[in-house]
């Protein structure tokens, strides 16, 4: 048994949102695959659950003519998997939900809830960063839309309010169309392993000069962090073997891992370097780079 005191399924969002309101101190649950963990091992922090799994406002996924894409919050990694698969849609958002849990885990665990549970080492993290995502969260006192890295607050912080729920993301055109991306998490093992650091980079080339890229990463800073100085720093520049070292050279300017028992921070600053590297170059050949 988990020590919980009540627990209500909502057969809305509109009914979510009253029970949050209503049952002060209450969290939300959908695919469990964080939040049963933390009853279990008596680090909750909330005494009761609302229950939104598989509803149908939550579990859809749009992608509009302009382009636009809209991920209602509660879809599994394997359906977000096989729906970005099947247009050859956001490559890194595709690398990031394959590398989570393994295929139970993914047919259970939301998009979601891998962002609300605030993790710096959540795998979806950074490459929603590099595709400009936006979250939607909606309450009783109607919605707002915030910047994905912006709703980080710190290590298992979200600027989430006790009465919100997360309903979708939002990733522009602009943010995925004509771009190569990539995504890749280093782990001490293949599969069912927390990250060391995860790293994301989305490119987009002009006669084969940066027109704009993106990088960001998780387990390097107390939040997943995006890299803006550099992605400044490079635009207009000419894709070359230089280039990529160069930015592997600078990327720790904005970043500050840590020691724990995972992986030392040198051990760390090492991975991110290397992938800096590695992801950039795969990301600037997806755009059609020549290096």
């Amino acid at each position: 048994m988990f020590p919980i005191d009540q627990y209500h399924r909502a057969n809305s969002i509109e009914h979510a949102c009253n029970l949050l309101a209503e049952n002060p101190g209450s969290k939300p649950i959908a695919g469990g695959t964080d939040v049963l963990i933390r009853l279990r091992e008596g680090k909750s922090g909330f005494g009761s659950l609302v229950d939104i799994h598989d509803l149908d406002e939550l579990t859809w996924i749009t992608h509009t003519p302009d382009g636009t894409l809209q991920l209602g919050s509660g879809v599994t990694f394997t359906r977000l998997i096989n729906f970005l698969n099947k247009d050859a849609l956001l490559p890194a958002l595709v690398e990031g939900a394959s590398s989570i849990g393994g295929p139970q885990v993914r047919n259970m665990a939301t998009l979601g809830g891998n962002i609300c549970n605030g993790a710096p080492s959540g795998d979806s993290a950074a490459p929603l960063l590099v595709f400009d995502a936006k979250v939607t969260l909606q309450s009783q006192r109607g919605k707002r839309e915030v910047p994905v890295e912006e709703f980080y607050a710190g290590p298992g912080k979200v600027h989430l309010e006790e009465d919100e729920i997360v309903t979708q993301f939002s990733i522009s055109p602009e943010s995925h169309q004509n771009t190569g991306s990539h995504f890749y998490k280093y782990a001490m093992r293949k599969a069912m392993d927390i990250a060391t650091i995860g790293c994301a980079a989305a490119c987009k080339l002009e006669d084969n000069r940066i027109e704009s890229l993106r990088l960001a990463y998780t387990v390097a800073a107390p939040v997943p962090k995006r890299c803006h100085v550099l992605e400044q720093q490079v635009i207009g520049q000419p894709v070359s073997r230089k280039l990529i070292t160069d930015i592997a050279s600078m990327v720790l300017e904005e970043l500050s891992p840590r020691n724990s028992w995972r992986a030392s921070k040198d051990f760390r600053e090492h991975i991110i370097r290397t992938l800096a590297d590695r992801v950039v170059t795969e990301a600037i050949i997806r755009a059609g780079g020549q290096l």
